[in-house]
């Protein structure tokens, strides 16, 4: 039974045992019912809106998967495709990188802390010390006390050797 059936049901019983509405029982009973009555007719609207905005929900759904097919492209089979002529180099090929930094020399120093091995360009070396990227140590990089014997370096030897 829906609740507005059993309502009217409980309605009809009230009506039907002849109730005293001069006590104050009666008086609290039927106020109950006609509260109760209201309660179920609002219910019933808010149902019904509930039903209305699921409907409404699902169609948007709906709609919203058809735009998202059509423009993020999904198709399933892409990764079985072995007939893509796509280029996947070019998901950098739209920024501009800067090449000037390519010649720059890099050197390899290791925190004495943390024993992490960090490349730094000569910039940072001017800058006479930094954190260590892993541990937070202050490495200090004092390049006054070098000779230019000691900046021609082999390959094999590193700034820690010297």
């Amino acid at each position: 039974m829906k609740l507005t059936e059993k309502m009217s049901y409980l309605k009809g019983y009230i009506d039907g045992i002849d109730l005293d509405t001069t006590t104050k029982e009666g008086k609290i009973l039927a106020n109950v019912a006609d509260v109760m009555q209201e309660m179920v007719a609002y219910i019933e609207d808010l149902q019904g809106q509930v039903d209305e905005l699921t409907e409404l929900c699902e169609i948007l759904d709906e709609d919203l998967g058809s735009v998202e097919e059509d423009f993020y492209d999904f198709d399933d089979d892409d990764e079985d495709d072995d007939d893509c002529e796509c280029d996947d180099d070019d998901d950098f090929d739209d920024y501009d990188f800067d090449d000037e930094d390519d010649d720059e020399e890099l050197y390899e120093v290791v925190c004495p802390t943390c024993g992490d091995s960090i490349l730094l360009d000569s910039g940072m070396l001017d800058e006479g010390s930094m954190a260590c990227p892993n541990c937070g140590e202050n490495l200090e990089f004092d390049l006054d006390d070098l000779d230019a014997d000691d900046l021609d370096v082999s390959d094999d030897d590193t700034p820690e050797n010297m």
